[in-house]
């Protein structure tokens, strides 16, 4: 069952003086359940696409549906997880995890039932009372998961949430999320510039095109759980997608010499 359908999406920024066209006639259908990655150099729209997908910057022409209804504004079946966590400095993690909840207006007891729940599975109890800047990179993406997993999204949209962190915290999340994802039976759309991390993660990587956007390539990851990034196959898969990622990339390295010459 598709449950999210981008038809024919074009995505055009104009200034007074220019435009630039970020995407162009982007189709993808996303079945409920997928874990599917977006991949790309910088300049190819990956983020704009998930801002798309999310309703905070809609498409200029095409559309993009959800549960085959048209995504007009942001909405609680998608959650957002940033780079940068944006948790709140003067809430300690318990509520911080909590927030949505209580916007909500949810009961009390149903608050604190569901938020030690996720404190206990994100492996985050006995920080509860803590503030963010207690917290370690690791920890404070811990929280900002939590928080939008409190508010039970069926779809995830996720904005290189690992970016910032070490590698060997990034792969302790890496295996934190797709615990989750098996659990929760989430559909996840998650941006990523790392390809290992694609590889490791999704049931299906989406390589997108520089500037503008486009569907460079549809590949579907066969690889079984879990993935040993050591493996012939995952070497196999990697070498493919680095082919198609570095052809990007000249491409914007070529993009971004032209405009210093020009200047």
């Amino acid at each position: 069952m598709t449950q999210i359908s981008i038809q024919h999406v074009d995505k055009v920024f104009k200034t007074a003086h220019s435009e630039v066209v970020a995407l162009r006639d982007i189709n993808i259908e996303i079945p409920q359940g997928q874990f599917v990655c977006l991949l790309g150099p910088s300049g190819c729209g990956k983020s704009t696409l998930l801002n798309a997908v999310a309703g905070f910057s809609l498409p200029s022409s095409g559309s993009i549906l959800v549960d085959s209804k048209t995504v007009s504004e942001p909405g609680p079946d998608r959650g957002m997880v940033f780079q940068e966590y944006a948790l709140f400095p003067w809430m300690t993690v318990a509520e911080n995890v909590a927030f949505g909840l209580s916007i909500k207006k949810v009961p009390k007891a149903e608050i604190s039932q569901k938020v030690d729940s996720l404190l206990d599975k994100l492996k985050l109890g006995e920080f509860r009372n803590r503030y963010p800047k207690d917290l370690s990179g690791g920890m404070r993406q811990r929280v900002a998961i939590a928080r939008v997993l409190a508010l039970d999204s069926p779809i995830l949209l996720m904005d290189e949430p690992f970016g910032a962190l070490d590698a060997l915290t990034r792969r302790t999340l890496q295996e934190e999320l797709l615990r989750i994802w098996a659990e929760w039976k989430k559909t996840i759309l998650f941006v990523t510039h790392s390809i290992d991390e694609s590889i490791f993660l999704a049931d299906r990587i989406i390589v997108l095109s520089y500037r503008p956007g486009t569907l460079k390539k549809d590949v579907v990851v066969e690889l079984p759980r879990p993935r040993d990034a050591s493996s012939e196959s995952f070497s196999a898969l990697r070498r493919e997608l680095s082919l198609l990622v570095m052809e990007e990339q000249q491409r914007h390295d070529h993009a971004e010499l032209s405009g210093l010459t020009a200047d």
